[in-house]
């Protein structure tokens, strides 16, 4: 029977879970030491009351700073939960038209592309054919067209006007 393998925790390494012979220190006011046996390296961080945190792993020889590590990883929590909260998800939001629409509701349609435009998000405009409409196809063409180009200012075309089925579909995104 194998022994359970040890699980890898997340993280940088810290104090003695570090398994080089030398590392490059920087103390915790932040000047470089230079590399320093991993051994004087660890009892400068004990004598200071701080750890010993593994920052580059990867170079040679890896580099370790001297700095409280519960206040370390504080910071980072607060860092990623920022960049978070910055990010915006990007949703499609769908628009749906008839080729006989008349000015009013095109106009009412219209206003909330734009507002959706405003809130950085992007559009699908469907084209729904009903019965004998199939037959004028061009119709809805041009209705894709006239939307095309009066948001032509602030969106782009992403998705060119193509048949699907029964409905032609045009997608927008935000300039």
């Amino acid at each position: 029977m194998k022994a359970a393998p040890v699980p890898q925790k997340d993280g940088p390494r810290i104090n003695r879970d570090i398994h080089a012979r030398e590392v490059q220190l920087i103390d915790a006011e932040g000047k470089n030491l230079g590399v320093v046996e991993f051994v004087q390296a660890q009892q400068l961080a004990d004598d200071a009351g701080l750890d010993l945190v593994e920052i580059v792993p990867t170079a040679d020889p890896p580099v370790c700073k001297i700095l409280d590590y519960g206040k370390f990883r504080f910071l980072e929590q607060k860092k990623s939960a920022e960049a978070r909260k910055k990010q915006k998800i990007v949703e499609i939001k769908e628009i749906k038209l008839r080729p006989g629409i008349d000015d009013h509701d095109y106009g009412v349609k219209m206003k909330a592309v734009r507002r959706f435009f405003e809130e950085g998000d992007k559009v699908k405009v469907t084209l729904r054919f009903r019965g004998r409409e199939m037959a004028h196809q061009e119709l809805g063409f041009r209705l894709l067209e006239r939307v095309k180009s009066e948001t032509g200012g602030i969106a782009k075309v992403e998705a060119e006007p193509s048949m699907e089925g029964r409905q032609m579909i045009m997608v927008l995104a935000p300039k």
